[in-house]
């Protein structure tokens, strides 16, 4: 890759980073922002779900406004809109206007995200493709385990006396960097056919994924009540109606919010629908985890810190030997990704099962790093298989259902904890065998959402076949 590519390559993934990382980052922040600002149980729930349900509710309309306004164009005003909603959040003297910012930020993000990926698809090419996917991927899987980790330390350090306001405070330099070099460095490209947006298809998307979103993402501190799956069913049916919707504007050949014709191929079926999957597992396991090593194990957060280093440091490994792999076996390395993760979650399994409490880091470093090369090599190919063969002028279209997707299928992850993990503990402040015991029942559960992501890539395409000798 020549210079200007790989720092448009680093601008357009640096967006992509602070995203993922603000979706989790406030997590283990939220007990200073109780402190600090007053704020009740509820505020705190909102924010961390105002910023989830704008990104997911507006991912689709956002990669489509790419499309038809230029994804540099869109990549920036998103970039500018979360930068400055950042400031807004590091600023914010009560929750209230916590939430508020959190929302724009949301918002933002939602703009921006789905150009990072149709940008690179449309900038690169071949085996460059491969990398900057796997990249991409590397980004993703590192981003949302380390948010968490990433609060916590910023907010213990204190640094300047801010505690958690340096947690968003840190995306201000980075977003402007981003917007001053994406300027310069970021080419534009647009889909041509497209004539404007399709206002009914952005009301019946955001509606529907709203109606879906919404009890996911605060249905649990209600208990669950019958309206919250009254919504969920309500907002399926508003979606199917959008599907009929766009497929009455495609038929009269005006511009849909969605390319329809995107699902009519296997790979992107089956790319999205194992996307949703990881997604799901993503927010069992991840927070799973947290708990299990903090309060089942009662190690520090500085300690439980190392065991998401691990695994981090092993995904960027397993993106990267899997980005060199896919061009020749495709399909065959996230399945093999996925077989691995699922045996190093059986043998954490039988660890946590032999020791209980006893558990030590060293003990479980072996299927963590294995577990972390199996996710690894999951992502970043996934990616490619599923965006790879997309034409240029849907790039975004395709790269907003694609992260829809996934943080739609994260935050119905985080419901099910409530489901299998929560309900076996009973108490989100128990500790100790209780937590372990809880951890074990959940992690069955992972296992066979890996089995069935392996099932889904038969879908995607098959390996190249190898030249005939002569």
């Amino acid at each position: 890759m020549r210079r200007g590519s790989l720092i448009m390559l680093a601008v357009v993934l640096i967006g992509e980073l602070m995203a993922v990382l603000d979706a989790s980052v406030v997590d283990t922040a939220l007990p200073t922002i109780q402190a600090d600002t007053g704020a009740m149980a509820a505020d705190l729930q909102w924010t961390h779900a105002a910023y989830s349900l704008a990104l997911a509710v507006g991912l689709i309309t956002g990669g489509r406004l790419g499309d038809l306004y230029g994804r540099k164009r869109t990549f920036l005003y998103g970039t500018g809109a979360f930068t400055a909603a950042s400031l807004l959040c590091a600023l914010a003297a009560g929750p209230a206007t916590l939430i508020a910012a959190r929302a724009i930020q949301g918002g933002g993000a939602a703009v921006m995200v789905p150009q990072v990926l149709a940008t690179l698809h449309v900038a690169f090419s071949g085996s460059a493709r491969a990398k900057a996917f796997g990249l991409y991927g590397t980004v993703m899987s590192v981003g949302s385990v380390a948010g968490p980790v990433l609060g916590g330390m910023l907010t213990q350090a204190d640094l300047f006396g801010l505690t958690w306001r340096s947690i968003f405070l840190i995306n201000v330099p980075l977003g402007i960097a981003a917007v001053l070099l994406g300027r310069r460095y970021i080419s534009e490209s647009r889909d041509r056919r497209a004539l404007r947006l399709d206002p009914l298809g952005t009301v019946l998307s955001a509606l529907g994924l709203l109606l879906i979103a919404y009890p996911l993402s605060a249905g649990g501190a209600l208990g669950r009540p019958w309206w919250t799956f009254a919504a969920m069913t309500a907002g399926a049916a508003v979606l199917a109606g959008l599907v009929l919707q766009q497929r009455s504007r495609t038929r009269r050949g005006s511009s849909p919010l969605m390319v329809l014709a995107l699902f009519s191929g296997r790979p992107f079926c089956g790319g999205m629908a194992a996307q949703l999957v990881v997604g799901l597992l993503s927010g069992l396991f991840f927070m799973c985890w947290t708990l299990f090593l903090q309060q089942g194990l009662g190690l520090s957060p500085s300690r439980a810190a190392i065991g998401f280093l691990l695994l981090a440091l092993t995904e960027i490994t397993g993106a990267w030997l899997s980005t060199a792999a896919v061009a020749r076996h495709q399909r065959r390395v996230p399945q093999a990704g996925a077989l691995l993760a699922a045996l190093a979650l059986t043998a954490f399994h039988l660890l946590a099962t032999a020791y209980g409490t006893g558990l030590t880091m060293t003990v479980m470093a072996l299927p963590v790093l294995a577990l972390g090369l199996g996710l690894g090599m999951i992502g970043a190919p996934l990616t490619d298989l599923t965006i790879g063969r997309v034409d240029d002028a849907h790039a975004g279209s395709a790269s907003g259902l694609f992260n829809t997707a996934m943080h739609l299928g994260v935050a119905l992850g985080v419901v099910l904890t409530g489901v299998v993990f929560f309900a076996h503990d009973q108490t989100a402040t128990a500790r100790g065998s209780e937590v372990v015991d809880a951890f074990t029942v959940t992690l069955p559960y992972v296992i066979a959402g890996l089995l069935i992501t392996w099932v889904l890539m038969f879908l995607l395409p098959r390996a190249t076949p190898r030249a005939p000798r002569h």
